[in-house]
């Protein structure tokens, strides 16, 4: 008989690693004579299975083995696939939960109003039906979130922090982070022969909603200047910045990355779309709308790339393998000893179980005093000694 049962699911978007923290949790389990249960799509998984359905059952709960995760780490995605549904706010009832009663409220986004149901018992039901005695949650700010209020309301969770941003609060270090600033740096990198060859300015964009830690360390390696959320910058001077740069470099071009979510002063962020079930929209891309603002304040010519998908995608770097593999291992340790709200981290550089992030504070954040330098719109390169490798601390 199995001393344990750990349910295990990825939510959010995909970063290289999270196959990797799957395998380590399922090989470590196994070891202990625990069982493991992967739940698919995230916390839809928890929300939309009918345990009383085979098919429906099938779906969304995949028992995990040696055998069918023996070679998942070589790849990107998740293998338990991923969804960014919030339990505590879902638009809608699943087909077969309909009529019945759940607590329910009004949002109103973008002018519009709507039901939003919180099926947390629900959740609550599913995995005491399933027989978990703790899961395990592999996402960002807004997967930790809801796994932060299932920790409150006395199911033992453990997570694993991940997203390319790196803004989870409580560590130094999500996976999926050290693959997205390589593959921007070797894109960039390929790129500057084009953006060469033409003598134009080079836009890159990537993600980072609220932080600009993908943008902020792309820079610091490519050495290149970066817009970040966190600060807005000053349209002319930057725009002057980037022609100077341009004539003084010999082959007549210059590069600049911008977080998804960068502005300057004046700058509103525009979105579209419908928002997710965490209230995020689309941002319509901030580098097409500099490139434009440049064709109209100078003779220059821009090339605008969008590097933002194609970060998170395919097999994770030796970092990201490592600390995905760690991680799992740790939070699988938690598991055995009976722990929950904790997360593996990195903090001053040492792996840790640190505290589960606050929901309400938020993702974590640039310090931009120490991390970015406002009048060249450059990462700050001095006073480094003494930090933990990733620069910052948690």
């Amino acid at each position: 008989m199995a001393t344990k049962r750990i349910g295990i699911l990825t939510g959010g978007g995909d970063v290289p690693g999270l196959n990797s923290v799957i395998k380590e949790v399922t090989y470590r389990a196994t070891e202990h004579n625990c069982e493991v249960f992967g739940i698919r799509r995230g916390w839809e998984g928890l929300t939309d299975v009918d345990l009383e359905d085979p098919e429906s059952k099938a779906r969304y709960v995949l028992p995990l083995t040696r055998e069918n995760t023996r070679t998942i780490d070589r790849y990107g995605g998740t293998v338990l696939h991923s969804s960014r549904t919030n339990p505590s706010k879902m638009p809608e009832l699943p087909e077969f939960l309909k009529g019945q009663d759940f607590p329910s409220k009004q949002l109103t986004k973008s002018g519009k109003t709507s039901t939003v149901y919180d099926l947390s018992n629900q959740v609550l039901g599913n995995l005491e039906k399933l027989g978990l005695d703790s899961l395990i949650a592999i996402g960002g700010d807004d997967t930790l979130s809801y796994a932060a209020k299932l920790h409150a309301l006395g199911v033992k969770v453990i997570a694993v922090p991940k997203t390319m941003d790196n803004d989870v609060r409580n560590t130094e270090y999500c996976i999926g982070f050290s693959t997205a600033i390589t593959r921007a740096t070797d894109a960039i990198n390929r790129q500057r022969t084009t953006v060469g060859s033409h003598e134009r300015i080079g836009i890159f964009r990537v993600f980072g909603r609220d932080a600009g830690f993908t943008s902020l360390y792309t820079a610091y390696v490519a050495s290149i200047r970066c817009c970040i959320p966190e600060h807005k910058v000053n349209l002319e001077k930057l725009i002057q910045l980037l022609i100077t740069d341009k004539k003084h470099n010999p082959s007549n071009y210059c590069l600049v990355i911008l977080s998804e979510g960068a502005e300057w002063e004046g700058y509103q962020v525009r979105e579209y779309g419908e928002a997710d079930a965490y209230g995020h929209r689309k941002k319509e891309n901030v580098a097409e709308a500099l490139s434009d603002e440049i064709k109209k304040r100078s003779d220059e010519e821009t090339i605008v790339s969008d590097l933002t998908y194609d970060l998170r995608s395919g097999a994770p770097d030796f970092v990201d393998k490592l600390i995905a593999s760690t991680f799992g291992t740790m939070a699988l340790e938690s598991v055995l000893d009976n722990q929950s709200g904790l997360m593996a981290a990195l903090v001053n550089g040492c792996y840790t179980m640190a505290p589960m992030p606050d929901p309400a504070l938020g993702p974590r954040h640039v310090d931009i005093a120490s991390m970015y330098n406002t009048d060249r719109y450059r990462p700050n390169y001095a006073n480094k000694n003494g930090l933990p490798i990733f620069l910052t601390r948690a």
